[in-house]
């Protein structure tokens, strides 16, 4: 048996890393903390270390980024 085997319909934790994460308990998603909506790890593709969130697409990581204050030129 792999280690995501038996995971369900949980939600995984993650510790996001540069180009990589780690999973600490095992899920078969992740939830976009911009939309709320799940993401298949298989299909994790956007995140932040810093805030260590999870989001679902571009759009949702550029929206966390101005949220955040976190782009240049962006006044906080």
């Amino acid at each position: 048996m792999n280690r995501f085997e038996g995971s369900g319909n949980r939600e995984a934790k993650i510790r996001y890393l540069d180009a990589d994460f780690q999973i600490l308990a095992p899920g078969s998603h992740v939830v976009c903390a911009m939309t709320g909506r799940p993401i298949l790890i298989d299909e994790l593709k956007y995140w932040s270390v810093a805030r260590q969130e999870a989001y679902v697409d571009a759009a949702a990581s550029l929206d966390a980024e101005k949220r955040a204050g976190a782009l240049p030129n962006q006044s906080r």
